[in-house]
């Protein structure tokens, strides 16, 4: 009959724990009006008890500390931190202690062990510590591997390990929108706005230390989170920065392209990576974290071969009096020279002054042409300038042009009365 061998007890034990910031203790109040049976004794009882605070019994903030009672939650971004104990439970001398740490996720192996040099030997009762850090850059299932070699008295060489299973949380949703805007419409070099919308979806309200964006080397950016009352820069968010668990937050950016990029107008059309977000934050007892965003990427306006754009349009026009705008129409193509006709299409509200299907001529690779042209409104409101239409007659192609501004249409009378 075969008989397995015992398992041999290993002389060295091996003891992990995850070093994180203690809690502030809370106790859950117990009260009663003095007219019911208990009188005040609740009341004292609470007074008495270390773990309250002095004249805010009732409520459930603790000034004492707490150490963690398990693992908790750890977020990317966010710096992982653990002990690492390996104790001589024997009454042997151990020699040649090689401890090692490895940190194993869905992509990679890493080596967190402060040092690879084994340890001579040690003395029954004594220990080896070792504090490992690593700021965690991947979401999912991380696998801490913990190793131990060395060598008995007599001679025979041990080995074991553990492994320490722990999941990485996503802390922020991070949505980001890109509005490519006409401030300057003399040209194709148009700023960038950002919206970035952040939210929480921890359990624990956040400190927002800083959200910043790093523009591409082709840009300058402006924060536009902030307003200046009295001459003090003061944030549009208040003076608490603090982001509840699911609360939303929006910041917003302006990126211009630098004056050495701005002259290359075809450049500066087709760039789509425009920069990347740096988010700090603080939780619990000012434990940070950090993320950084991969490149940001926005769709490059859509010019086509032409562009039109107004240089010059009145806020307030009055109603069915002739009003003028002025346009420019940029050959956006680098090799190829229009012939273009310009078309007039009246609209429900919108009725062109002049003459439609004439003649603009030819117009060269990357030039423009200035267009002064007349119109008026028969309906009050917000009327939406529409109807413009360009045909290159070389290869007979139209290009229409709806929705290009707004106006405001004013009754005449209401004009001259205010």
């Amino acid at each position: 009959m075969e008989v397995n061998p015992p398992k041999q007890e290993h002389l060295l034990a091996l003891k992990v724990m995850r070093l994180t910031k203690p809690t502030l203790f809370t106790n859950i109040p117990v009260t009663c009006e003095e007219k019911d049976l208990p009188g005040d004794l609740f009341n004292q009882l609470m007074r008495d008890d270390p773990s309250t605070v002095n004249g805010a019994e009732i409520l459930m903030l603790g000034e004492m500390l707490t150490l963690p009672q398990n693992f908790g939650n750890i977020f990317l971004g966010e710096t992982f931190s653990s002990y690492i104990s390996v104790h001589n439970d024997s009454n042997q001398v151990v020699k040649d202690i090689l401890v090692k740490a490895d940190l194993q996720t869905s992509s990679q192996r890493l080596n967190l062990s402060a040092s690879n040099a084994a340890v001579a030997e040690l003395k029954p009762d004594c220990c080896i510590d070792d504090v490992i850090h690593h700021e965690v850059k991947e979401i999912g299932t991380h696998i801490l591997v913990c190793a131990v070699s060395y060598t008995t008295q007599g001679g025979e060489k041990m080995y074991f390990r553990k492994f320490f299973k722990f999941q990485v949380l996503k802390p922020l949703d991070v949505k980001t929108k890109f509005y490519n805007a006409e401030s300057d419409l003399s040209s194709v070099t148009d700023e960038v706005f950002l919206e970035a919308q952040i939210q929480n979806i921890t359990t624990s309200p956040m400190f927002m230390e800083k959200v910043s964006l790093e523009p591409s080397i082709m840009y300058n950016v402006a924060e536009l989170n902030s307003v200046n009352q009295a001459g003090e820069c003061v944030t549009t968010f208040g003076s608490r920065a603090y982001l509840q668990p699911m609360d939303t937050r929006q910041y917003l950016y302006c990126l211009k392209p630098k004056k050495e990029f701005a002259e290359k107008a075809g450049i500066i059309k087709g760039v789509t990576v425009i920069g990347k977000l740096d988010i700090v934050w603080k939780t619990n007892l000012g434990e940070r974290g950090r993320l950084q965003t991969s490149q940001l990427q926005r769709m490059a306006p859509g010019y086509g071969d032409v562009r039109l754009s107004l240089e010059a349009i009145p806020d307030t026009v009055n109603l069915e009096e002739p009003f003028h705008i002025t346009c420019k129409i940029t050959n956006c193509s680098s090799e190829r020279t229009m012939d273009l006709v310009l078309e007039m299409c009246n609209t429900n509200s919108i009725h062109w002054c002049g003459i439609s299907g004439r003649q603009l001529g030819k117009l060269h690779p990357s030039s423009s042409l200035c267009l002064a042209l007349t119109l008026l409104s028969s309906v009050q409101g917000l009327q939406s300038i529409s109807g413009l239409r360009l045909t290159d007659t070389f290869l007979k192609r139209t290009y229409e042009y709806d929705d290009i501004a707004q106006v405001c249409v004013v009754s005449s009378a209401i004009k001259v009365e205010s």
